[in-house]
């Protein structure tokens, strides 16, 4: 893997604004053909006959949303039909109510299912190149 070292060589070497461009150029050429790489391999798998190899995307999406429906729909109501019941001394008061889920779990599954990335949508916006770290020259 080249080092940061190597990357400073090479950047001695290209000497012109035009090879620079022609590097950046070629960069995103192969960053392309990565991307439509994966895009086939996605449609591959969609189209796969086995629900472990096409499902496996709904299925986290499926069971994302049944759990934030548990815990933004249903354990609010379940709490408040649980202390009714409990008031009514229909269900003993020694019984726990239902449990809360993890929700920092959750929101780290759903915001990765999602794509959230407020950040990179204003960069989007904004029309600034995120693709790779710049290193800025100080002199």
């Amino acid at each position: 893997m080249p080092s940061l070292a190597d990357a400073r060589i090479a950047d001695d070497l290209i000497t012109t604004d035009e090879e620079r461009l022609k590097i950046a150029l070629q960069e995103k050429i192969i960053d392309a053909q990565l991307v439509k790489g994966q895009l086939a391999i996605n449609a591959a798998e969609a189209q796969h006959k086995s629900i472990f190899v096409a499902g496996w995307r709904p299925a986290i999406g499926w069971v994302g949303a049944v759990a934030l429906a548990y815990q933004f729909i249903l354990y609010p109501l379940l709490t408040w039909l649980w202390s009714y019941l409990q008031a009514k001394q229909i269900i003993d008061n020694m019984l726990s109510p239902p449990p809360v889920l993890p929700a920092e779990a959750l929101w780290v599954i759903i915001s990765g299912m999602l794509g959230i990335a407020g950040m990179r949508s204003y960069d989007k916006r904004k029309g600034t190149v995120t693709d790779k770290i710049s290193r800025r020259m100080t002199h």
